[in-house]
């Protein structure tokens, strides 16, 4: 035991150290919730599976929003504004070409984030708290995040730019401004768009999670909403939070045969290596929100004829319940990864797209924070050296 360690167990009054947050309650959201006893994931109340079931990306973005599913009536000014802001103006997009110039080392998170920075430093509107305010704010972050994604993913295969549409909706408009061939509207295939929308909603929000979180703290020091969700998506760049889907693809890219999954899977648990995209620290059951992805995925690998995915997804899924001592199963990042890859989409641009569901729960949360604010600054458990004098120097 280590001499610190050993003070805390003698000293009764030594605090409780919860590393990572783990099981400590910071305030109160009506966001959404993990319902232990259906280990459902609920927005506002609602099953996250019965909305992407019956409802679309821009209701689940209402519903975050303003606390509510929004009648037709609603739901057509709802969109008509957010189509609105899509655009992006020609100083945005030579930022953009200037940042795409730099090394490949540059992530497209980098180039989100810088993009969301200018966003704010362009925004001539005064910043306030108000509700109202920062509503209007997250409804053009929601327009406009799907195109400067688009515009990075064209710009780095060395395509132009496609200008978003008017008329398409959110999940189509992006497909179209990624896949397009830039001079007619080709009808986008019904079934990819439907299962791009279902991981748009599924990825839409999931409380106080590390991105969050990060959101929020920014928020309660009265700063604006760019500079919370610049610093949400610095947080979800990383390979603990938001990377994770990218790497289960990589890995079923180094697996490349179904036949050698098992063996691949036991090795990692053998040698202790986590494996990307099992186990959450909300649930106990299973990730309520994995069976919807997973049928969306199954049904695009039998239609695009990738088959080979589900066959390793399967056989890895099974081998993790079958050699883990909790039977650990996997959370929504295992069947988007490959589901993102069948539609095309490069694997380092699969947490941007994370970005573009997830802005309207960071943003319902900013709204949240506001309303009922108070500087979010823990304590810490001081374990360096007491308090001693400065020497006297040598020389």
């Amino acid at each position: 035991m280590s001499k610190t360690a050993e003070n805390n167990a003698q000293d009764t009054n030594a605090p409780e150290i919860r590393k990572g947050l783990y099981g400590v309650v910071v305030d109160e959201t009506k966001v959404s919730k993990v319902v232990p006893e259906t280990n459902s994931l609920t927005y506002r109340g609602y099953p996250v599976q019965e909305l992407a079931r019956y409802c679309s990306f821009e209701e689940v973005a209402y519903l975050l929003r303003n606390g509510r599913l929004p009648k037709q009536e609603s739901l057509v000014r709802f969109s008509a504004r957010e189509k609105a802001l899509r655009h992006l103006d020609r100083h945005l997009i030579d930022l953009i070409d200037l940042i795409t110039s730099m090394p490949k080392s540059c992530h497209p998170m980098d180039v989100l984030r810088t993009a969301v920075s200018f966003l704010g430093a362009q925004d001539a509107e005064a910043y306030t708290r108000d509700s109202e305010h920062v509503r209007r704010t997250a409804l053009e972050l929601m327009a406009k995040i799907p195109t400067i994604i688009a515009l990075d993913i064209r710009r780095r295969r060395g395509e132009g730019y496609i200008e978003p549409s008017r008329k398409k909706g959110f999940a189509e408009n992006f497909l179209w401004m990624v896949f397009g061939d830039g001079e007619t509207s080709p009808a986008m295939d019904r079934a990819d768009i439907e299962a791009f929308d279902k991981s748009l909603i599924l990825y839409a929000e999931h409380s106080f999670n590390a991105s969050t979180f990060a959101a929020r703290v920014v928020t309660s020091t009265m700063s604006d909403t760019y500079s919370a969700i610049a610093a949400a998506i610095g947080a979800l760049k990383g390979p603990l939070h938001g990377g994770a889907n990218e790497a289960v693809m990589k890995n079923f890219l180094e697996i490349a045969d179904p036949q050698r999954t098992e063996e691949w899977t036991k090795e990692r648990l053998a040698n202790k290596e986590k494996v990307m995209g099992f186990g959450h620290r909300v649930y106990k059951n299973g990730d309520s929100r994995v069976p919807t992805m997973e049928a969306a995925f199954r049904e695009l690998a039998a239609k695009h004829g990738q088959t080979q995915w589900v066959e390793m997804y399967e056989a890895m899924e099974k081998t993790m319940y079958d050699n883990t001592s909790i039977h650990i199963r996997p959370n929504l990042d295992f069947p988007a990864g490959p589901a993102y890859h069948i539609l095309g989409f490069d694997i380092e641009f699969f947490t941007p797209i994370f970005v573009m569901a997830r802005i309207v729960g960071w943003t319902a949360h900013i709204i949240e924070q506001n309303e009922n604010n108070l500087l979010i600054r823990p304590l810490s458990a001081y374990v360096g050296e007491e308090q001693r004098p400065v020497p006297p120097k040598s020389f």
